[in-house]
């Protein structure tokens, strides 16, 4: 059976996804796949049968895993009894921990904001292992994706099999009584405590890479070193993976081999060692992975000739364990990654590496194999791909290996045994990760590296896999005609395909995107010939002790805006449209520059801009983006639609609503009214210059606020359809029910932020159609 426990692992995925799609088209597929193995392969019956045996199995297991993916803790339940499960997350003044509730049996996730600084210091040299608790608290339904391409909290939780979220006002460790202690919470205590322990005796650079490699935790991590990881494509050097725990069982075996202990008891040791260690280390896909691989291996050895398992077979039974006791892990993107990548190398191992006789040029194609092999899970989850980490790969990867991996290690058991650490050493290691930091950082401003061509659809995803699998067939084979021009070709293709399908595109779209209270509207033509994006939300930062703060606190352009523009494969904004200096409409700005290439900047010609503004202008002037000051009169023209500025009047001197950009946008032959924060008294200018003014579709002022949406301006313009960007249960009230009455008399057909997620208007010349994200 040697190599040929990868058809079963195929197998296997057809059935737990035909458990969670169409079960009909994925049984047309085992059945098309069957035949092939029968036909080209010349499989036998009996195998074909098992293989087939194999598919219903895990259709099963699968249909279990959906059946059971529900919640039985009744909406109305107040009081928990819970058992925590997990290490608690300390960021600012939130702390989160998973529970499991003891009457229910049932995962939870608290959420309890924390009082004072005091009472944080203490919750984080508390241990929630060996107690059970009764909280008081109201349940919550996590979050859902309001817009289009963005990550889905609901789903993701549900998927670990938690549909609620506790939010509890007293401290989860009130009203505790002791319990028994089981090994797996003793193992996650001591990974909660060495994780400590590195916080409170080193660095925070060197504390932090630690924390990753050791017990493969990131959350010590600044913010923007982890994001510039992340943008280089190397941010799996930060996860453990088969790499790490190869190099560390490599170690382990090595120095007992050396102390004089025997292989037998060195096997033995490290079968049992595996298991803890995935504990210890948080138990992600790629450890589990590669421990299971290891354990196989290390098992086969131990069996020595009776057994023999290649890599191929130890990655396809790891498969196959894995997904027998978790088959809803097949949607985690780590799961994904760590699972294809290490299959395209070990695949290609015998076939391509083989060819490469020098360590650098091998090291090299090993990188491109990998960028290559996660590809398409990387555009499908994060929407671009930095093809700098290619290269950087080469650098950090021995970098990880060879220095830090044993070098951490090194430091952590000099400061745990002897109680402090050389402080050479500590310098040393300062100066290297630092070095290393700031060239990630440096590296990751390339954005011409950085291949954007947004979340491609299952279509574009099969045609990304049918061009890597021609690739990798090519380079396979030695003797194929106008071999290397022809692998060139494809490697273009590869990266241009998309982004042609996107410009070919034909239909242009108005989409008002969910940036909760306040404003975003993006304006998309086909072809290139423009994209405008009025206002960027924007989230109000109030001034909180240093305790409070979050490592990474929510804000609306890097967290939704962006990723809501590079999802559809968005990289440049030809005009961006700031209506007014609200902070809820252009507080995201600063990040809409960073990530994105801005051609001009539209603001209203104001006497007395606020501070944001100007920070704006600053900024623009620091990346040489035009900035233009409107006012009434100015328009444009692209290619079938007209805008037309109809207020303010030029140097405006009143209050910073009523000094908003309005204007009057003809789009596919529909009529549109964009007017920021305009209020009523700006709204009765308007119609009074422009008395016979009609629109087809309202952006509605200020939120839905009485004080926009007069009742004269809504029976003047006689809108179709209005659009109310608003934040779902915000404290403002918005939208008010005198404005939802006036358009109601108008027969306007009213679409909201808060409930139906981003509103799309998708059109083609004359005739388009509006539609929500969330029915």
């Amino acid at each position: 059976m040697n190599g040929k426990y990868l058809y079963f692992a195929i197998s296997a995925l057809l059935g737990v996804l035909s458990a969670q799609y169409h079960w009909i088209s994925f049984i047309l597929i085992q059945t098309l796949y069957l035949y092939l193995l029968f036909k080209y392969k010349r499989f036998k019956k009996l195998h074909l049968a098992i293989i087939a045996i194999c598919f219903l199995t895990f259709l099963l297991i699968g249909l279990h895993a959906v059946s059971i993916n529900k919640t039985g803790i009744p909406a109305s339940t107040t009081t928990f009894y819970l058992h925590y499960a997990q290490d608690p997350k300390i960021d600012g003044d939130l702390l989160q921990v998973q529970a499991t509730d003891a009457q229910f049996k049932e995962k939870l996730l608290i959420r309890y904001k924390i009082k004072s600084e005091q009472e944080k210091e203490n919750l984080k040299t508390k241990t929630f292992y060996h107690c059970l608790c009764r909280v008081s608290g109201t349940l919550e339904k996590p979050a859902i994706a309001k817009n289009p391409n963005a990550f889905n909290y609901r789903n993701y939780l549900s998927r670990q099999n938690i549909y609620w979220i506790v939010e509890t006002q007293a401290s989860p460790l009130q009203n505790c009584s002791s319990v028994k202690t089981t090994p797996v919470e003793m193992i996650k205590q001591l990974r909660y405590s060495g994780i400590n322990y590195l916080e409170s005796h080193f660095p925070v650079e060197i504390a932090s890479l630690s924390a990753a490699l050791i017990f493969g935790d990131r959350n010590l991590f600044d913010p923007e070193v982890l994001s510039a990881y992340q943008k280089t494509g190397i941010v799996h050097l930060l996860a453990i993976s088969g790499l790490h725990v190869s190099l560390l069982i490599a170690m382990v075996f090595y120095i007992g081999i050396r102390i004089g202990l025997t292989r037998q008891f060195m096997i033995n040791f490290l079968l049992m060692l595996l298991p803890i260690y995935v504990i210890l280390t948080g138990g992600s896909p790629s450890v589990i992975r590669s421990a299971i691989m290891i354990f196989l291996v290390l098992l086969t050895v131990k069996l020595k000739a009776r057994l023999k398992l290649i890599p191929l077979d130890a990655i396809s039974l790891a498969f196959l364990f894995y997904l027998f006791f978790n088959p809803m892990v097949i949607f985690d993107a780590g799961f994904q990654l760590s699972f294809s990548v290490s299959l395209v190398i070990i695949l290609s191992a015998p076939y391509i590496l083989q060819g490469y006789e020098r360590n650098s040029t091998r090291m090299l194609v090993t990188s491109l194999i990998a960028q290559l092999a996660a590809l398409p899970f990387l555009l499908y989850h994060y929407f671009e791909v930095s093809l700098i980490g290619i290269f950087a790969n080469m650098v950090y990867i021995p970098l990880f290996s060879f220095l830090y991996l044993p070098g951490l290690y090194l430091l952590y058991i000099i400061q745990f045994v002897f109680g402090k650490t050389p402080l050479i050493l500590i310098k040393f290691f300062l100066t290297i990760i630092s070095i290393s930091n700031h060239l990630i950082e440096f590296l990751a401003d390339f954005s011409f590296f950085r291949f954007s061509p947004g979340r491609p659809n299952w279509l574009l995803l099969s045609i990304y896999i049918f061009i890597l699998l021609f690739i990798f067939y090519i380079w396979e084979t030695k003797r194929f005609p106008k071999r290397k021009g022809l692998l060139v070709l494809l490697c273009l293709g590869l990266i241009i395909f998309q982004q042609g399908w996107n410009w070919l595109y034909p239909y242009s779209e108005v989409t008002m995107i969910d940036v909760g209270q306040g404003d975003s509207i993006l304006i998309q033509f086909p072809h290139g010939k423009g994209t405008y994006l009025i206002d960027t939300g924007g989230t109000m930062n109030y001034a909180e002790e240093k305790w409070r703060e979050r490592t990474k606190p929510f804000e609306v352009g890097r967290d939704v805006v962006v990723p809501f523009l590079k999802g559809k494969g968005i990289t440049k904004i030809d005009k961006l449209i700031l209506t007014h200096g609200d902070m809820d409409h252009i507080g995201g700005t600063f990040s809409i520059l960073k990530e994105l290439e801005v051609k001009q900047i539209l603001m209203p010609s104001v006497i007395a801009p606020s501070d944001t503004e100007l920070d704006i202008t600053l900024e623009a002037q620091k990346k040489k983006i035009a900035v233009i000051k409107v006012s009434e009169g100015d328009r444009w023209v692209s290619g079938e639609n007209e805008f037309y500025i109809l207020s303010p009047e030029k140097n405006f001197t009143g209050e910073r609503n009523s000094g908003s950009i309005a204007f009057l946008a003809k789009l596919g032959g529909v009529r549109w009214f964009f007017g920021g924060d305009l209020d009523q008294e700006g709204e009765e200018k308007i119609i009074n210059k422009y008395p016979h003014l009609k629109i087809d579709v309202l952006k509605v002022g200020h939120h839905g606020s009485k004080t926009s949406s007069a009742e004269a301006f809504i029976t003047q313009i006689n809108p179709k359809a209005a659009l109310i960007s608003v934040g779902e249960k915000n404290r403002f009230g918005h939208p008010h029910s005198e404005v939802l009455e006036r358009l109601k008399k108008t027969n306007t057909l009213i679409f909201r932020t808060d409930q139906q997620g981003a509103i799309t208007y998708k059109f083609y010349h004359g005739s388009g159609t509006i539609s929500p994200y969330l029915p």
